[in-house]
């Protein structure tokens, strides 16, 4: 996109269901161009009022959980029953390896076929931040789509969970069956913010999926739940057979007839608001001082000094805030 959209006939396109245009207002909203953050701005505001209608569902998990697996499965068996679904990724590690969380559509190509479907992966490169800010704002476009299931899959660990956690009306933690020792493998932080556990892959061994499920039931039973209305159910599933997959839905469902019903799924996404809106702030105030000329001249010396101990971090930061303007 050399020149900035229109923006009326983008949002026209856009909530008519072109998914060439969806496609190009995510794009506009991952690009650096000042010009286009600011189209993307004006386009997130103008399509605010058709936002805020899907079920935003998080989903995580351990290496070989088989995340994308189920996924497509749930993905699939949602579009047959006439939802539209929406897949996005947060993957902190991909300015790393080069590569996107969903190998480029290779790992859900059923899904990716499915015209009433649509995957978007994170772009890669930058901060785990800009990556959620992205992901966000290609969770609203997705919803003035016409899209009605958001899904957030994330391959990153620590940090990343948090992030997709607070962006999602629920939480699931897809994992695998394991030893009597399986629990110790997994950070009790995880299970502190799961909405709901999933022991994935129960068609290889059900009777080892169910002593699994029962291990975990035991764990959360030592967690303060989060919310006093709902303990995060343990199902067992199987995505690559397409076995409890509609116990998952409805599983999902019930949480939001329940949250719905005591005010928290409200509460829950006026709270991500604001610590976006807060998260927005420190993001362009970080841009605005590593731009700032006179930061821009002392920052790299400032930084060789503190590197070698010459300096000490806070001098040097003291320096740079008063360089900025600060005192």
């Amino acid at each position: 996109m050399s020149n900035a959209p229109d923006i009326a006939e983008l949002e026209q396109r856009l909530v008519a269901g072109d998914r060439a245009a969806l496609a190009k207002a995510i794009t506009l909203v991952e690009s650096r161009r000042p010009d286009h953050q600011a189209a993307a701005r004006a386009l997130l505001e103008r399509i605010m009022p058709r936002t805020g209608n899907a079920q935003r569902v998080g989903v995580t998990g351990v290496p070989g959980a088989g995340k994308s697996t189920t996924i497509e499965a749930l993905g699939c068996n949602l579009t047959a029953a006439g939802h539209k679904v929406a897949v996005l990724a947060v993957d902190p590690s991909s300015g790393r390896t080069g590569g996107s969380i969903l190998g480029d559509k290779t790992r859900m190509e059923r899904l990716a076929q499915d015209r009433n479907a649509y995957i978007r992966p994170s772009p890669s490169g930058g901060a785990l931040g800009g990556v959620a800010r992205k992901t966000r704002e290609a969770m609203l476009l997705c919803e003035a789509a016409g899209f009605d299931v958001i899904i957030v899959e994330t391959v990153g660990v620590g940090q990343s969970e948090t992030v997709v956690a607070e962006m999602v009306d629920i939480f699931l933690a897809l994992l695998i069956p394991g030893g009597g020792d399986e629990l110790q493998g997994i950070k009790k932080g995880l299970i502190e913010i799961a909405d709901l556990i999933v022991i994935n892959k129960a068609d290889a061994d059900p009777d080892k999926a169910r002593r699994s499920a029962r291990d975990y039931k035991a764990a959360l039973h030592i967690i303060a739940p989060a919310h006093p209305n709902w303990t995060p159910p343990v199902l067992t599933a199987s995505g690559l057979k397409n076995e409890g997959l509609d116990a998952l839905w409805q599983t999902i469902q019930r949480h939001r007839e329940v949250m719905t019903a005591n005010g928290h799924r409200a509460a829950r996404r006026a709270d991500q608001n604001a610590r976006w809106m807060w998260a927005q702030v420190t993001d362009r105030l970080g841009q605005a001082f590593r731009a700032h000329p006179e930061v821009a001249a002392l920052a790299p010396e400032l930084e060789r000094q503190v590197r070698t101990g010459r300096v000490p971090p806070s001098t040097a930061a003291d320096r740079l805030l008063k360089a900025f303007g600060l005192s």
